[in-house]
């Protein structure tokens, strides 16, 4: 039995390897090879587009704006609401082609799809709440009224390890305030954002509002994109490096930038928090999708008095973990995406062993076919070690002894991140304290899960600008236009 034939209906690569997806049509071309990470296998083929292309998505986008920007916001509302029930209604085929194309557990990857409709659901919502202004001067010469437009043309970048929920918590909130996108998902996981445009056209998305190019060279693409003075937008979510590039291109034409960037984020345990609770927290911080998120815990900071219960604990929990492909119903930890990811790891982690860390389980490189590390938790890792700096983005655990709240709050800030944190204590008092003391954009008191389509997702420092999701998310898609009003 054929890959192809066993993973039917969503499920099955081949549907979804059919072209760019270009004003309402599909487009055939080849070129990139999409691997499954659980096994090396090429699953399917999808075109490598070229500027030409890059410029046929703006002139779709462009053609399809002024009927978009027309289109009442209940009206909108209504086909986002129809994309959300789509999506649901095909939730495990779609979380088995997320398995298939990324590798993530078929748990993780079911939490995904879940996660990406709500975008869809809360922007339903918030399409026909966009707000307003009415008010006097103080000086009382007039009156001001402060509408909201749509931006424009916006380009969405997204990255591979979410990539559903990444496509959704741009596309959401764009289609909501009225503008029309193009979507560049990475090219490892292009098969899902294929399926997310599908879908879309069955909710009744119009030709053009919508569109879908892979490349893989990027760069060249992108700036084609953003040299065009029809796109006002653009919308990322990826590397801190990269990121930085596409500010510099951007500001050549002055495009708005919203960048969701890299993250380091600090998993601090007080003495007198609840093990059990921090324990559980831990594993879902650390472990949602292998660790390649980048909200997942990298630094685990535990006061002396409770550090080496839970280094025994989070010891025990991760070595029980069950390795094996994504989608397997059985497996926990499924493959990094790359055999380069897992190099990666693997410096990260000889690393801090050259610097006088130890393994309490995991370490090394399993072998076989397949991308994969296993789940690993190092103790008496230095501060100086390079995964003390850098975004580890895999299943390892590195703890470090604090003995002060002011040391864990400086050792917390020591990075150039500024993402996520996470604090646990039964102290709210201190929660707080120490939670106003870290610098982030999010912190997660007494959780190990803080994203929500409700709540404003974003960073501080090198971890980015704007807030993607909650009621600000769609502001970052639209322009104020202040009216000065006699009357």
């Amino acid at each position: 039995m054929t890959l192809h034939t066993k993973f039917a209906g969503y499920a099955d690569p081949a549907l979804h390897a059919q072209g760019l997806y270009i004003g309402g049509q599909w487009q055939a071309g080849a070129g990139i090879p999409v691997l499954n990470p659980s096994t090396g296998d090429v699953i399917a083929e999808v075109p490598d587009a070229t500027i030409a292309d890059a410029m046929s998505a703006v002139d779709a986008a462009e053609a399809a704006a002024p009927g978009w920007r027309a289109t009442p916001a209940r009206q909108r509302s209504e086909i986002l609401r129809r994309w959300f029930q789509l999506m649901t209604d095909h939730a495990e085929e779609l979380a088995t082609l997320i398995s298939l194309e990324n590798g993530k557990a078929l748990p993780d990857a079911r939490g995904e799809i879940g996660y990406a409709a709500e975008f869809f659901r809360w922007y339903a919502e918030e399409a026909s709440r966009i707000p307003g202004e009415y008010r006097h001067t103080p000086s009382g010469s007039h009156t001001i009224l402060v509408d909201h437009e749509p931006i424009g043309i916006a380009v969405l970048i997204t990255p591979w390890n979410f990539p559903a929920a990444m496509a959704t918590r741009k596309i959401g909130p764009a289609l909501a305030a009225g503008c029309t996108v193009i979507l560049k998902p990475a090219s490892e996981t292009p098969l899902t954002a294929f399926a997310m445009a599908r879908l879309g056209a069955e909710a009744g998305v119009p030709a053009g509002v919508v569109n879908v190019l892979t490349t893989r060279n990027p760069g060249p693409v992108t700036s084609a994109m953003l040299a065009d003075p029809r796109v006002r937008k653009l919308s990322f979510t990826g590397s801190t490096g990269v990121g930085r590039t596409l500010l510099a291109e951007a500001a050549k034409t002055v495009v708005s930038c919203s960048m969701e960037l890299g993250g380091n984020a600090p998993f601090v345990v007080f003495d007198d928090a609840d093990l059990e609770a921090a324990l559980e927290g831990a594993m879902i911080a650390k472990m949602r999708n292998a660790g390649e998120a980048c909200t997942a815990a990298n630094r685990f900071y535990v006061q002396a008095g409770i550090h080496d219960d839970f280094v025994a604990g989070l010891t025990a929990r991760m070595a029980a973990l069950k390795i094996g492909a994504g989608y397997d119903p059985a497996t926990q930890c499924g493959p990094m995406i790359t055999q380069k990811a897992v190099q990666k790891i693997d410096h990260l982690v000889s690393d801090a062993i050259r610097r006088g860390a130890r393994t309490t389980t995991g370490g090394a490189p399993l072998p076989g076919t397949g991308y994969f590390y296993p789940p690993t938790v190092l103790e008496g890792v230095s501060v100086d070690a390079e995964i003390a700096h850098e975004e580890i983005f895999g299943p390892v655990a590195p703890v470090y002894r604090f003995e002060t709240e002011e040391e864990a709050i400086r050792l917390a800030n020591n990075t150039e991140y500024g993402l996520a944190a996470y604090v646990y204590t039964r102290d709210l008092k201190r929660a707080m304290r120490v939670g106003k003391g870290i610098e982030t954009g999010m912190l997660g008191i007494n959780r190990g899960l803080m994203s929500d389509p409700a709540a404003p997702f974003g960073g501080v420092k090198q971890s980015g600008l704007g807030r993607e999701g909650g009621v600000t998310g769609i502001l970052e898609f639209m322009e104020a236009k202040y009216y000065a009003v006699e009357f």
